[in-house]
């Protein structure tokens, strides 16, 4: 039985390990020590879509983690250097399948480790309600393929995606995975930022363009900003991005950076309209809407920092 590591047990995390679970020995690394003891203690539970409870291994401990088959860096894109740094050699004689959202984490990964990296990329989305329960949303293909400078094998790109189909997951293996990357990438700056300054979660709004004000019409603005970037980049889309949206639109999910916002945590923009905006400006082509939408959410995360250091101090 082939020994996996999830690297990360959030929404998505907990798909993947729960999945794999049923088909392989799978170990879940994660940053909480009560995290770890709920997830020995009690496995993991998913409903939706599937239903089904299975026990697995947790740690926060990267000292006790074994040598892995494969793995699953399954965190946000700015964890991925500290979650990656201490583990990489586990995986020196397998394959590690980055699962970020944008641009660059699959150079992060390959820095850690001597092992085969893989490019991945997944539109299937969750909610999760606890450390040990996440319901299962889009049940949708994670895309993989060979992430060039790593020389990984088409082969063993087709294990990982046979091992994840076996599970009960979609997959699908690609020679040249940067089509299906780029179309997540468009998709999820574009949702993701909305989302961000708008407060609202991915909902029919993101879809609407009859009357002028309909937020649809923005969305669609930055989806086709972003198609030309990709084209300049020399890159063919594997999906439609906006036809992504409008499925996405009636789900009312909160994306990532929603959260992230609510919490004033430091959001993924730097790999997602920030990595648009960057492709766009090494290719010498206008990329103003994705390079808006990066600088506002880089001034709303200045805001909090700027409103912490300036609070009235209260003499008594």
């Amino acid at each position: 039985m082939k020994k996996v590591c999830i690297i990360g047990c959030g929404a998505i995390g907990s798909l993947y390990a729960a999945h794999l679970a049923r088909v392989a020995e799978v170990w879940a690394l994660v940053r909480r020590e009560e995290h770890a003891r709920a997830l020995n203690r009690e496995g993991l539970h998913v409903t939706g879509s599937h239903e089904f409870a299975v026990k697995l291994k947790a740690t926060t401990d990267p000292a006790e983690l074994p040598d892995f088959d494969f793995g699953i860096v399954a965190t946000k894109a700015i964890q991925v250097e500290e979650s990656i740094r201490p583990i990489g050699h586990r995986f020196d004689n397998g394959s590690v399948l980055s699962a970020q959202n944008g641009l660059g984490s699959e150079e992060i990964v390959a820095r850690h480790t001597r092992g085969y990296v893989i490019r991945g990329t997944t539109f299937m989305s969750g909610t999760r309600h606890g450390d040990t329960h996440v319901q299962y949303e889009l049940d949708t293909p994670t895309w993989m393929g060979p992430f060039e400078p790593t020389g990984t094998p088409f082969s063993m790109v087709k294990d990982a995606a046979d091992l994840l189909v076996a599970s009960g997951l979609k997959a699908e293996a690609l020679q040249d995975a940067k089509p299906a990357q780029w179309s997540k990438l468009i998709f999820n700056a574009s949702v993701n930022s909305a989302s961000a300054l708008t407060g609202l979660p991915h909902s029919p709004h993101f879809a609407d363009e009859e009357q002028f004000s309909d937020l649809g019409h923005l969305l669609h603005a930055l989806i086709e900003e972003g198609k030309r970037v990709a084209e300049a980049a020399g890159v063919h889309l594997h999906e439609d991005p906006w036809a992504m949206n409008r499925i996405g639109a009636m789900t009312n999910h909160p994306p990532s950076m929603l959260y992230d916002i609510r919490r004033q945590l430091t959001t993924e923009i730097e790999f997602l309209s920030g990595a648009i905006a960057r492709e766009a400006e090494r290719a010498g082509i206008p990329a103003p809407l994705h390079t808006a939408m990066y600088r506002l959410i880089r001034g709303k995360e200045a805001a909090w920092h700027f409103q912490e250091e300036n609070k009235p101090v209260t003499v008594h």
